[in-house]
């Protein structure tokens, strides 16, 4: 009884249920904060979109196409004779061309899901988060490196929308078995120009804020420099005291020799 009460809850606070997520949803923003970013868009795993598409024996993994809202809607396909497609990110130009395929992973458990109480626990939230959500456009070194052999998922372009989609693969037969539609569009965040940074308070410009850290810089040293000075001072004084300790010393000393 609790664990149903834990999935139904799951269900409803994160809209997984089949009837309302026909499509991927983006992350809440009390699990994903700053969603979408620059060049990021942190969506909401297929839990229990897939049920009623699996049967025991089978083997299932579930793909994450994207694509640029700007792609026509002939590109938009995913499958070709049940044969998933699997155009990467620079074939399709970041899919301004078409879908690409940014993700795979396992199908998420819809019997038991992460739990939420544990999105409270500082140990257990990043383990939490990773089986709910997937962050599209994480991975800044796969474009880049020769020897990458798996599924790039490079940043995306800021201030660009996209749409995603799920796909459910029967990995023992290597073809499609169900999907979702595309998402609604999610578009990425604008570069800010630095005339348009709020700089709070006094609202000064770019030009104040680098002039500004320049002065403090300049200020630190120059603290640090009549720092160092003073303690030189200080050990010369102790070292001058001493010696004018030692000298009455030796003076009496010789004295008293016959």
């Amino acid at each position: 009884m609790c664990s149903s009460w834990v999935v139904f809850t799951f269900c409803c606070l994160g809209q997984l249920c089949a009837d309302q997520s026909l499509k991927p949803q983006i992350a809440a923003s009390w699990l994903a904060a700053n969603n979408p970013t620059l060049t990021t868009v942190t969506l909401q795993k297929p839990f229990c979109m897939f049920d009623s598409s699996l049967h025991p024996n089978k083997s299932y993994a579930v793909y994450l196409y994207a694509m640029e809202e700007s792609a026509s809607a002939i590109s938009s396909l995913v499958i070709n004779s049940s044969k998933p497609l699997h155009s990467t990110f620079q074939q399709t130009r970041g899919g301004q061309l078409g879908p690409y395929k940014a993700a795979l992973f396992s199908v998420p458990n819809c019997a038991s899901p992460p739990r939420l109480a544990d999105v409270g626990d500082i140990n257990k939230l990043s383990d939490v988060l990773k089986q709910y959500l997937f962050r599209v456009g994480d991975d800044g070194n796969c474009l880049y490196d020769p020897n990458f052999l798996g599924i790039c998922n490079p940043p995306l372009a800021p201030d660009t929308t996209y749409r995603f989609k799920y796909l459910l693969l029967d990995t023992t037969e290597g073809i499609m078995k169900d999907q979702t539609l595309w998402s609604d569009a999610i578009k990425t965040r604008r570069v800010k120009l630095p005339s348009k940074i709020d700089t709070w308070p006094g609202r000064r410009s770019g030009d104040m804020i680098v002039i500004t850290s320049i002065l403090s810089v300049l200020m630190f040293l120059l603290l640090a420099g009549f720092l160092a000075s003073v303690s030189s001072v200080v050990m010369r004084s102790e070292d001058s005291s001493a010696e004018t300790r030692r000298m009455p010393q030796t003076v009496q000393q010789s004295e008293l020799k016959p």
